[in-house]
């Protein structure tokens, strides 16, 4: 009876304690928005003062170093060097005019993927390239060398190519899980970190995900757990096995991916059906939305996908991956890093 009740205890306690982390969790990151918020506020409104005043380099260089020799006397801790107090101007005038949308998206970013964004010279003039790369930066959790390697990647150019969508979520998921989905699944990944330069089978690309496995979940974007790979499945003697499995937090839906390492044929489609009806009937919680797939091969047909998964009622996606970057984009990414480490060097002899 001792026992019954420490085991009673025990659970209650670890329920306490998982609600406990959860409310203190949500206020940090509520903490850590409002912190972000306040200080990209604080740039605007400098950034404002210094254009208002019409001060710049020509005409105005030793009032702002003067205004960061006092205003570090007072803030020694947050970065008022001239240099930050021109970023702060430049940061005003990129945006003072764009929309709404667009300032609340860069509002809450750390200001060096800011500077980035108003720096490179594929973002720095298009307002929708660095909406784009804002969104994903704060839905996927980017540091800022990820950005700088999307953008390398022409991460915004490939999006704006992918028109059509190759999957089933408008009729097969709930009106507003669809949409969200549509947002987390890609109709295409980008699998360059694996080092892999020739094609490969199925089973050695999974045991590469497997190895790199934070590096694809940073790939598949921000919310996925991973659960495990060659997951059994298995409902009354009928038997499966799923390449991946995760759980995404936002959705509330498992999340099974199976590797092809050619071309989309039109039979993975029934497959992936039948797995995810065993998912459902074994896998799936009571308050979780239906469990989706993800066909990943290395070559897909929109028409092929289109036909395939037409009458299907289980949410199917079909992306392809790239393991590779192009020549040419490898070519460009070496100059533009050279181009980087050059500038940055002259910058430090000044």
């Amino acid at each position: 009876m001792a026992n019954d009740k420490e085991l009673e205890i025990t659970v209650d306690y670890n329920e306490l304690l998982q609600r406990a982390v959860a409310v203190l969790e949500r206020t940090r990151i509520s903490i850590a928005r409002s912190i972000a918020d306040n200080i990209s506020n604080a740039h605007w409104e400098i950034g404002r003062l210094l254009q208002e005043r019409k001060l710049d380099s020509k005409h105005g260089a030793g009032v702002v170093r003067r205004l960061s020799t006092d205003l570090k006397q007072r803030y020694p801790k947050m970065g008022l060097s001239p240099r930050s107090l021109w970023l702060m101007k430049k940061f005003y005038c990129r945006f003072c005019n764009s929309s709404l949308k667009l300032q609340h998206a860069v509002a809450v970013l750390p200001w060096g993927h800011t500077a980035e964004l108003m720096a490179n010279k594929w973002t720095k003039d298009n307002d929708d390239a660095i909406l784009y790369y804002a969104i994903e930066t704060v839905t996927k959790g980017w540091s800022r060398d990820l950005l700088v390697n999307a953008i390398s990647l022409r991460m915004y150019e490939q999006s704006c190519l992918s028109v059509e969508k190759d999957n089933n979520f408008a009729t097969t998921l709930p009106v507003p899980v669809a949409s969200y989905a549509n947002e987390v699944i890609k109709s295409t990944y980008n699998l360059g970190f694996l080092g892999v330069t020739e094609p490969v089978l199925e089973l050695d690309l999974e045991h590469r995900l497997v190895e790199k496995i934070k590096l694809f979940l940073l790939e598949l974007g921000k919310g996925f757990t991973y659960i495990g790979n060659q997951y059994p499945i298995e409902y009354k003697g009928r038997n499966g096995i799923v390449d991946l499995l995760f759980f995404h937090r936002g959705l509330r839906s498992l999340i099974a991916i199976e590797l092809k390492a050619g071309r989309y044929k039109p039979e993975y489609a029934g497959k992936m059906n039948y797995y995810l009806s065993i998912l459902d009937r074994t896998e799936r919680g009571e308050d979780e939305n239906p469990s989706i797939g993800i066909i990943l091969c290395a070559e897909k047909n929109h028409v092929d996908v289109e036909l395939s998964l037409d009458g299907l009622d289980k949410p199917i996606g079909v992306a392809d991956y790239r393991l590779i970057i192009p020549q040419d984009d490898l070519k460009q990414i070496i100059q533009d890093e050279i181009q980087a480490y050059d500038d940055e060097k002259q910058k430090g002899n000044e």
